[in-house]
């Protein structure tokens, strides 16, 4: 065994890497931050994300995937590069195989794109699967038998929803909904009813610690400190769950819609067996409060989050790996 694989779940805010038999090495948040004057990377993953919002001029931290894809090529290699390297330590006599989940919808340009971008970060051979199939494997689902299972994996950016039997995806979408909206929304919410401007690491505090998809019986409630939209002073104030809730809630349709077309396109038998089983949702932004009621009651299919939702796709991306001919019908494109 003197090739190495690695598999990468390449998120819009998480980036996860894991190595066959010794699980998941890395799990750092999708962030570089680049010298304005000489385009030198400066840091990459945690250390970078530190920076986001508190730059000088002549610094800028991005995220350099947008809604599931490339958005800034360069900068994503160098990100690969620095997770392959990271991952596999420093001195290596073979280049390693790399497996990467990509969102469903994707197209032809952005999946060459992600090929590209993982030979040049000093891979062998690059492997593309899609997400929602990954998922389904890192959940334990069993995607190889004719039943229909159903998964939805709510990230940073996408939120994808798929019914999977023998190996395939039979109906499938994906919206370009997450983790980054809700926080872009509660950003928007704060500031029109408290007049307070507040920064994305606030914004994703919040929802973390007292976000809730559906009202809370018992609220709960946190201090968040920002800047007075009126007088430009610094300003402390109390948000409640609920504000979570109703600044997130267009958000939350658009998945539950985005679901009900996935159900409406399933075949009359799979259906059936997606009653029976229920659906599974993986994905850091399915650990939200109660988002798995909202589902049951907006469908009326029971709706379970896996073990360890963030996992998912890292795990199944390195099972899928270990597993090349198994999921042979499952990899999208190899290069």
């Amino acid at each position: 065994m003197l090739i190495k694989k690695i598999g990468i779940d390449l998120g819009t805010t998480n980036s996860l890497v894991y190595v066959p038999k010794r699980g998941i090495v890395i799990n750092e948040p999708s962030v570089v931050a680049v010298s304005v004057v000489d385009k030198k990377i400066l840091a990459v993953g945690a250390e970078a994300k530190e920076m986001l919002g508190r730059t000088p001029d002549t610094i800028v931290a991005v995220r350099p995937m947008k809604d599931g894809v490339i958005a800034d090529y360069k900068t994503t290699a160098a990100m690969l590069r620095y997770f392959v390297n990271k991952a596999l330590g420093g001195v290596r006599l073979f280049r390693p195989e790399v497996m990467v989940a990509v969102p469903a919808g994707i197209t032809s340009t952005e999946r060459r794109a992600v090929i590209d971008a993982t030979i040049a970060a000093g891979a062998k051979a690059a492997y593309i699967i899609k997400e929602p199939i990954v998922a389904a494997i890192g959940a334990n689902i069993p995607i190889g038998s004719p039943s229909g299972h159903m998964i939805i994996d709510i990230g940073g950016g996408t939120s994808e929803m798929a019914v999977i039997s023998l190996g395939g995806i039979v109906a499938s979408t994906s919206v370009r909904i997450g983790g980054n909206r809700f926080d872009t929304a509660i950003a928007e919410y704060v500031r029109r009813k408290y007049n307070l401007a507040i920064g994305e690491r606030t914004a994703e505090r919040v929802k973390i610690d007292i976000g809730s998809a559906m009202y809370l019986e018992d609220r709960l409630s946190t201090d968040i400190r920002g800047r007075d939209m009126v007088t430009g002073l610094p300003k402390t104030v109390t948000v409640t769950s609920d504000d979570v809730t109703d600044a997130i809630v267009l958000e939350l349709e658009g998945i539950i819609q985005a679901v009900k077309d996935v159900l409406h396109q399933t075949p009359p038998e799979l259906s059936a067996d997606v009653i029976d089983k229920g659906i599974i949702m993986s994905g850091g932004s399915s650990l939200l409060r109660n988002v798995d009621q909202l589902i049951t009651q907006a469908t009326g299919v029971p709706a379970y989050v896996a073990d360890e939702p963030l996992f998912c796709v890292a795990k199944g991306t390195g099972i899928a790996l270990e597993n090349l001919e198994s999921y042979k019908r499952s990899i999208l494109a190899i290069k």
